[in-house]
This record gives structure tokens, sequence and C-alpha cells, in this order.
């Protein structure tokens, strides 16, 4: 299927590794220029020779940190006028509600709430102007599924969700949809340091946490970045134009609600 990206402009935050980086793949593979953003320049440039070479389009290099105005308008001095946003960024860690202060719930808002609030304050009102617009943001399968340790990252992505569901519900009429991937269980470092934790308070090899994370998805695999990007993918292509305000899991089906 021809996704009708070739030549369109896509920033994906946070994609010199992980989902951040399979979403920019993809993207890359359908024609579209891609400026991608990390904060280890080693790490993006190495990740961007890899891209480049999946694609016709330009691909552009950002070593920012999004979490700042400066990082922001970086990648905007990059992309002045997107077609597409991905938001991506890294989540808190696993811990004790009683632990958490001030500072752990700031740094969650900041990361995953208010710099991808900030992205697309920056990008829609462009992208309405110009009548096509894809903002896909990564966030979390703990939005539909909270667990007490997680609570960090799903009360600052739930903000997020409910932002953008409001967003959604005008922005349509301009061809610009917001739409939000929830993942859980891929492949990724994330996953490799969620199996570290569970060898250290459990005591098992690295092959035997793997194994337990797995026993957890209903899919009884890990999912693969490539699903993921291009996921991430078709909901930024033309034929994508109908859905939006939506909520989509890759989660091997492991969801256990109807909606």
């Amino acid at each position: 299927m021809e996704l009708g990206l070739n030549g369109r402009w896509a920033i994906v935050c946070a994609s010199s590794k992980g989902l951040g980086k399979a979403c920019a793949a993809s993207l890359a593979r359908e024609g579209s220029n891609v400026v991608m953003n990390g904060r280890n320049e080693t790490t993006l440039l190495a990740t961007v020779d890899e891209v480049r070479r999946l694609g016709s389009g330009e691909v552009t290099p950002v070593v920012a940190d999004i979490n700042t105005e400066d990082g922001r308008s970086a990648l905007f001095a990059a992309c002045p006028e997107p077609d597409i946003l991905v938001n991506n960024n890294a989540g808190p860690p696993p811990g004790d509600f009683a632990a958490w202060g001030d500072g752990d719930f700031q740094s969650a808002l900041d990361a995953n709430f208010l710099t991808p609030t900030f992205m697309i304050q920056r990008a829609i009102e462009g992208m309405k102007a110009r009548r096509f617009g894809r903002i896909v943001n990564i966030t979390s399968a703990m939005v539909k599924s909270p667990h007490a340790a997680m609570g960090l990252s799903t009360a600052a992505r739930s903000g997020l969700t409910a932002l953008c569901k409001g967003l959604s519900n005008e922005a349509v009429a301009f061809n610009v949809t917001i739409n939000n991937l929830l993942p859980e269980r891929f492949d990724t470092d994330r996953q490799k340091f969620m199996a570290n934790v569970l060898m250290e308070r459990q005591g098992l090899t690295l092959e035997q946490a793997r194994e337990a994370i797995t026993d957890t998805i209903n899919a009884k695999r890990f999912g693969q970045p490539e699903e993921f990007g291009d996921a991430c993918a078709y909901l930024c292509s033309a034929q994508a134009g109908f859905i939006s305000g939506q909520n989509l899991q890759l989660d091997g089906g492991s969801y256990a609600g109807l909606i």
C-alpha cells in the first residue's frame, strides 16, 4: 500500500533508539524526510546512518534535550513546517508511591506531559493552515491499565491523552489527526531494564526474567520494534485521515478490557 508519505516532513522525538527509532525508520522507508533526535551525539549519528539507507528522503540529526525550550526550538529550526510529529520521550522508572516527592512528579510531568504538549502547540496551527497533519504520541498501555508502581508515567501520560482528545475534536476538520500509540512489552532497551529489575528482585537469570515477562503477554512473545514503527507510519498516512482521537494498544492482545 502506498501511504502517501513521500516527501512529507516528520519530526520524531527521542528517535536515536527504541520505539522512536522504529518510527523514524518506517517513515523513512515510505519516503518521508525525517528529523531525528537524541541527546547522545554518537548514538544518534550512528542511527541516522542506518535510517538514511532505508529511503530516499532527507534524514537530519538534531542533538538536543527536548525537555528544554532550547531543545524543542532546535527541532523546529531543523523542520519549521512538519507534516508529521511523533512525540516520544523516556518514561520514569517504576517505584513506590509513598517514596515519590515533588521532584519525581515534576520530572514525569515535564517529560511525558509538558514536553509533548509544547511540541504539539508549536506544530498544530501550521498543520491546520496547510490542511495536513499527523500527530502521534507514544504513551503507554498503562494509560488504560494503570499499575501503582508505574504511577508517575500513568499520571503524566493520562493527562496528555485527555488534552489531545479535546484537541483532536477540532483539528480533524482541518485534516489534522491526533492519535496515541500504547505500547507494552516491546523488545527494546526498556524491556532489558525491566528484565534486569526482575533479575535483581527475584534472583533470576536473564533468560528466566525474559520468560517470566513474556508469560504475561497473550502472544507469548515480545513485540518487535518494526511492528510498532509500521503502525505509526499507517497512522501518519493519507489513508488514516478518518482516524483521530484514538488510543491504539500494541500489547500482543493482552488488554483485558472491552474498550
